[in-house]
């Protein structure tokens, strides 16, 4: 598939950059943004070499200010269900592939925009960011998993409070209540980004994989389940060469280097 309406390259050798290119709607989310994503994420999942992710909007107005109005008000009920689900398989796509991403929200994220941030490990966002989830005001609500992100982000109340007046939280309101891991200027929003996602690739491969599938699986499936795998994935790390050398390195007082092995 040829992109029209993102832009996905390399940062280097082990990052990728994918960026929502309609700057003239605000970079909003249509059938096509969301096919190009499913295969830019699919592309970064198969990519040994590429080992994690940043997502942002182009220009300086948005990250994605919600869905097409205009695709939305022509779909029926069966299409409306159909589009939902598309959305919620992407989405949980980037939320599993094992691969960190970083949301670079530079300005607003509304609606679908949210909910493919929280969708993304960890959310940066630039001081002029807003963001919310304003479908209640237009007679519907969320599809793409934000009805279940949120609240798992903020807590329930703060969650409903957002969802069901549909008012939008500044990024320091953002940050503050946990939605957002950082809030930085507009002008060093992917410098940060790309430092703050150099921390974690700097770690051994499997063992962030096996972290984040044990954070999904407890929030998932609960405190036991979490438990059971967390200590299965214990044994499973162990066994890697990258934890030998983890271990060899620290005892001679050195820096790693990991293998992904």
């Amino acid at each position: 598939m040829s992109f029209r309406s993102i832009l996905f390259e390399a940062i280097d050798d082990s990052l990728a950059l994918i960026t929502i290119n309609r700057p003239d709607k605000l970079n909003a989310l249509t059938h096509q943004v969301v096919a190009e994503l499913d295969e830019a994420f699919r592309r970064v999942e198969s990519a040994r070499e590429v080992r994690g992710l940043i997502v942002t909007g182009s220009g300086e107005k948005a990250f994605v200010a919600g869905a097409d109005i205009g695709e939305m008000a022509a779909l029926t009920p069966a299409e409306a269900e159909a589009f939902s689900l598309k959305g919620q398989r992407v989405l949980r796509r980037l939320e599993t592939m094992g691969k960190p991403s970083v949301a670079a929200i530079n300005g607003f994220a509304l609606g679908g925009g949210l909910e493919l941030a929280m969708a993304c490990t960890l959310r940066v966002a630039s001081e002029n960011a807003e963001m919310g989830l304003p479908e209640a005001k237009l007679g519907f609500l969320a599809g793409y998993g934000g009805t279940q992100r949120l609240p798992r982000l903020v807590g329930r109340g703060r969650a409903a409070e957002m969802i069901l007046t549909g008012e939008a939280a500044t990024a320091l309101e953002a940050h503050r209540i946990g939605l957002v891991n950082h809030v930085v200027p507009q002008a060093e929003l992917l410098a940060f980004s790309k430092m703050l996602i150099g921390k974690i690739l700097s770690n051994a491969p499997l063992a962030v994989g096996l972290n984040m599938k044990a954070i999904d699986t407890g929030l998932s499936c609960g405190l036991e389940e979490g438990l059971r795998y967390e200590a299965a994935a214990f044994g499973l790390a162990v066994a890697t060469q990258d934890c030998r050398e983890g271990l060899l390195a620290f005892t001679q007082k050195r820096k790693p280097v990991f293998q992904g092995k």
